[in-house]
Order: C-alpha cells, then sequence, then structure tokens
C-alpha cells in the first residue's frame, strides 16, 4: 500500500527492529518533560487563547474556538419560548446518550426516579464508542487505589480535585465488576481472571479490556440496559438552552429537534450534562478522534446559566492518531498498541522517546520530531512518524495482533496496510477534553444547584493531563454518582416557576462588555456537517 516515497524510510525501520525492540530508551526528567511541553505541546502556544470578558470563568484563558462559543449569543430568546406548558415533566433530565449519561440514566431509574435522556443524535453515538483501549481499576493483588490515585495525580500534573481522583480510584473495582455484572465482555484468562496490561503513565498492569473495542462493549451493554428498563430517549433532539426555576436551580432544558427544528420544553426537577468533549471544535486545526457531536455543548450550556468551568484551557492531543492514509486522517489508534510492545520511530528508524511517557509527553515528542528536528515522515496531510506495529508479534507470537486488537488490524487492512508486516504513520489527534465543569464529589456544580455533570464535560478529574484508560472509569463512577446524587435530589425538591431570566442576563453582559459576535451557540454540529441555524 505504501507508495514509493515512503520506501527508503520503511527499509530503515524494518533494518532497526531487531535493535529497537532490546531497547531500552531513559525516561524524560521533569524537567526535560516540563521544557518539552512548554516548547511543543499546542496548550502552552499562548496566541492560540482568548480572555473570557463575561461569564464566571471572566478573565480567565480559553482555547479561542470555544471562548466563541462561550461568548456567543443563545439560539433563543427569554420571550420566544413559552414555558408554561411543558412537552415533557420529569424527575431527572439527562443531556447526552454515551456512557456517562446511560450509566446515569441506570441508576437514576434504580433509585426510582423518573427519569428521561435526550440526545441530539442517537443513544450511543457518544466518545465512548470510539474508545479503544480498556479501563483502569486497582483490582489486583499488587496493587491499590492508592497507588492508582499517585500515578493518575502525577500524570495529570499535580492539579486534579483531590476529592473528585480520590473517588474516581476508590470507586474503580466496584465499576468494573458492575459492568461485567451487566454483561460487559472483559479480557480474561482460561481461569476466569481479567487480563490487565500497562498503559502509558502507569506503574502497575491495570488495564481492563474488550480487545481493542472497549468502548464499544460497554456502550453496548449499557444501551442494552437503559432500552430494556424501558427508560425513554428522544433521539435528534438536542439541549439548546438550560431552563432554571425562580430560586436559580436547574429545572429542565429548551430542546429542538435537530430536522424540524421544533423547540420544545423539558420540566425536570433535577438536570445531568453528560454531553461529552469537544473534539468537533478543531482547536488549533488539528484532526479529532471524537465523533460527530463532540462540540462542547455542556460547556456552554452550563456557562450561560451560571456554572464554573475548571482548567477549560487544558485538552489532550492523543499521541497516536492515523496520520496515512487519508480516509481515516485523525482516527485514533489506541495507546494498547504501545503496551503491547510498538514504539514509536522516526523516519531514519530511531527510537526517540520511552513508550510509556504520559500522553502529553508523546504528543509534544512527536510535535518536536516532526518539525524543529525534522525527523518526520512526509504525507500529504502533513508530517508523521511511524508506529512500528510489527514488533508486537516478534514480541507476543504470531497471532497476537489479531487476537489483541482485531479491529485495528482490520482498519488499516480496509486500505491495503497489514499493521502485522507493515509499521503505520501517527501524529496526535485532539482526543479528550481535560477541563470542563466545575462539580462536588456528588457531582452537582459548585455553583447551580439541581444542575449535575459526568463524563467529560466535567473537569479537575484528571487535572491537566489523563491516563489512558481512566476516561471510560470515570464515565462509569461519575455517571452512576450523578445518576445517584440526581435522584435523591429529585425526591426532595419541589420546582418553582419556570425562567429564561439568565439568558436575558447573558445577552446584557455581551452587550456590556462591548463584544461584537454573530455567533450563536451551542454550535451541535461542526462546521463541515449540514449546518444548525
Amino acid at each position: 500500500m505504501y507508495s514509493e516515497k515512503f520506501q527508503k524510510s520503511l527499509a530503515a525501520v524494518e533494518a532497526a527492529r531487531e535493535k529497537n525492540i532490546a531497547l531500552e530508551p531513559e525516561r524524560m526528567t521533569a524537567q526535560q518533560k516540563e521544557d518539552l511541553l512548554t516548547e511543543y505541546h499546542p496548550d502552552y502556544k499562548k496566541d492560540e487563547f482568548r480572555t473570557l470578558e463575561i461569564g464566571p470563568n471572566k478573565g480567565e484563558q480559553v482555547p479561542i474556538e470555544l471562548a466563541e462559543m462561550l461568548q456567543a449569543h443563545s439560539r433563543i430568546t427569554a420571550d420566544s419560548v413559552d414555558l408554561t406548558n411543558p412537552t415533557y415533566d420529569v424527575d431527572v433530565l439527562i443531556i447526552g446518550g454515551g456512557g456517562a449519561g446511560s450509566s446515569a440514566a441506570i441508576e437514576a431509574h434504580e433509585a426510582g426516579a423518573n427519569v428521561m435522556i435526550v440526545t441530539k443524535l442517537r443513544i450511543g453515538d457518544a466518545n465512548t464508542m470510539m474508545a479503544e483501549g480498556g479501563i483502569q481499576a486497582a483490582d489486583k493483588p499488587n496493587d491499590s487505589p492508592a497507588i492508582h490515585f499517585v500515578d493518575a495525580f502525577g500524570g495529570g500534573h499535580f492539579a486534579a480535585k483531590r476529592e473528585l481522583l480520590s473517588k474516581l480510584v476508590c470507586d474503580a473495582p466496584e465499576a468494573i465488576q458492575w459492568l461485567s455484572n451487566l454483561g460487559v465482555e472483559f479480557d480474561k484468562d482460561a481461569d476466569g481472571t481479567m487480563i490487565t496490561t500497562h498503559g502509558g503513565g502507569t506503574s502497575r498492569k491495570r488495564m481492563h479490556a474488550a480487545k481493542d473495542y472497549s468502548g464499544a462493549e460497554i456502550m453496548r451493554t449499557l444501551r442494552d440496559e437503559v432500552l430494556n428498563r424501558g427508560i425513554p430517549v428522544v433521539d435528534f433532539t438536542a439541549a439548546i438552552e438550560l431552563i432554571l426555576d425562580e430560586k436559580g436551580n436547574a429545572a429542565g432544558a429548551v430542546l429542538m429537534n435537530m430536522e424540524t427544528k421544533e423547540i420544545m420544553v423539558a420540566k425536570a426537577k433535577t438536570v445531568i450534562i453528560a454531553t461529552g468533549g469537544a473534539g468537533r471544535m478543531h482547536y488549533q486545526g488539528f484532526p479529532t478522534s471524537n465523533h460527530y457531536g463532540a462540540t462542547a455543548d455542556g460547556l456552554v450550556l452550563g456557562y450561560r446559566a451560571g456554572a464554573k468551568l475548571l482548567y477549560a484551557e487544558t485538552l489532550q492531543y492523543h499521541p497516536t492518531g492515523a496520520a496515512y492514509p487519508e480516509q481515516i486522517f485523525g482516527a485514533l489508534v489506541t495507546e494498547k498498541v504501545r503496551s503491547l510492545g510498538a514504539k514509536l520511530v522516526n523516519c531514519n528508524g530511531e527510537v526517540f522517546m520511552h513508550p510509556l511517557e504520559t500522553r502529553d509527553v508523546t504528543a509534544a515528542s512527536i510535535i518536536r520530531e516532526c518539525s524543529t528536528r525534522n525527523n518526520g515522515i512526509d504525507t500529504d496531510k502533513g508530517s508523521a512518524v511511524w508506529l512500528d506495529t510489527p514488533m508486537i508479534e516478534k514480541i507476543g507470537g504470531e497471532g497476537t495482533i489479531e487476537k489483541r486488537i482485531p479491529a485495528m488490524m482490520r482498519m488499516f487492512m480496509e486500505y491495503g496496510i497489514d499493521i502485522r508486516k507493515e509499521p503505520i504513520l501517527v501524529y496526535p489527534t485532539l482526543h479528550y477534553q481535560n477541563g470542563g465543569l466545575d462539580i462536588t464529589p456528588d457531582c452537582m456544580t459548585t455553583n447551580v444547584n439541581n444542575l449535575f455533570v459526568a463524563g467529560e464535560a466535567v473537569g479537575g478529574i484528571h487535572g491537566k493531563n489523563r491516563l489512558m484508560g481512566n476516561s471510560l472509569l470515570d464515565i462509569i463512577v461519575f455517571g452512576r454518582s450523578a445518576g445517584k446524587s440526581a435522584a435523591k435530589a429529585a425526591k426532595e425538591t419541589t420546582v418553582s416557576k419556570l425562567t429564561l431570566d439568565h439568558v436575558t442576563k447573558f445577552e446584557k453582559e455581551i452587550a456590556d462588555a462591548g463584544i461584537a459576535t454573530e455567533k450563536v451557540s451551542p454550535k451541535l454540529l461542526p462546521d463541515y456537517t449540514r449546518k444548525q441555524k
């Protein structure tokens, strides 16, 4: 499949393979990592950020593309929507139908609440489906939640909210058991013991996986459970504005049918935002591994209602997005490929970093290799490096790739690339929204009552960088927690008169700040799909 222009570099990779398998590169020092990130990681490029002029995070910087959405006009006006005759009236309204939203729905339903999911695509159309590598949990004798905490806290640059990270790691073993009981088919040895592997930044093998379609397997199971319970799902319907009551508590959402543009009102005693990430905002022009609906909707809705953001300036660029062929440009190449033994090598066949550095360090290393070091491989979409996948079979034996990462093998085989025999070209892809809405351990936002958040829309769980496998974990741990907390709060809540006064107030803030914009938000879909007006 590879054209003639790649052959010289391919030959160098093949010639160095045996030596590179045996090579154990040195890990970077803390100072080397900091210097590398400062110079090469996209989060450190100050001209790509803008200072917010209004809202709860006024004075803080966020990516330019996000700032434009946070400071945009609402899709509605306060007087254009009749709130007196709601289309739906429920205890718990969940915005988002991915892993976090589905987990929340299951637990809220289990607690006896009247629950409804609203999603702008379909239930399961979410980043959860795109996750491949696995889910972390310290459930082996040589491991513990404390060790998991240390790994994740350091990997997140010691910036995580301790109470959230503690909850994540302590609830992890139970989350794995909960998923297993629901029917998730994790990889197991012949005796039934779950197989675990390393991930970048981990000191123990605690990655539980379902081959390399872990997210899809988890989402399949959660979706089935939601539907089997008869939980209502309103699909192809976007939440375009939160509704508050006169007391300032979250009390529902204004909905819009994505096809007909019909406006509806959902009244609720509590609301859960589980809208996922922001990859389709394409910050700094990066490709993305995210699904089409990942446009930071939850951050926009929460912010306009008065909820504070935390670490919204930090994103995760997965180091290995597919860089060739262009048909799959940006598609996720799971970190599991490297945990199975494949190493990153440059155009000269040289290993240029330790294979298990954290994702931000790895991404920055690749960017450096392709820029100032000029050791990348030129493609039609830019520069890239090799991920030497044939190493896996040499280390693990013939059949390892087909057994452990079959989806990855099939994806590249569609384009004539046999990853068992040929390396693949990779470059960082926009992958995860580290920052999001600020919450308490019970998943409620810190300054809007009865507004709960779970999954990628949360800020602070991982700090300023996330370790592999902790995102699938957080959607389960915090999704379940949000569902339980929202159901409990709903039992104690009486909703007063519904209002959209916060929309009017926000429009005044835009005017008073002199912000000249014609943009409306939330974005709903990326610019290259059918545009929403």
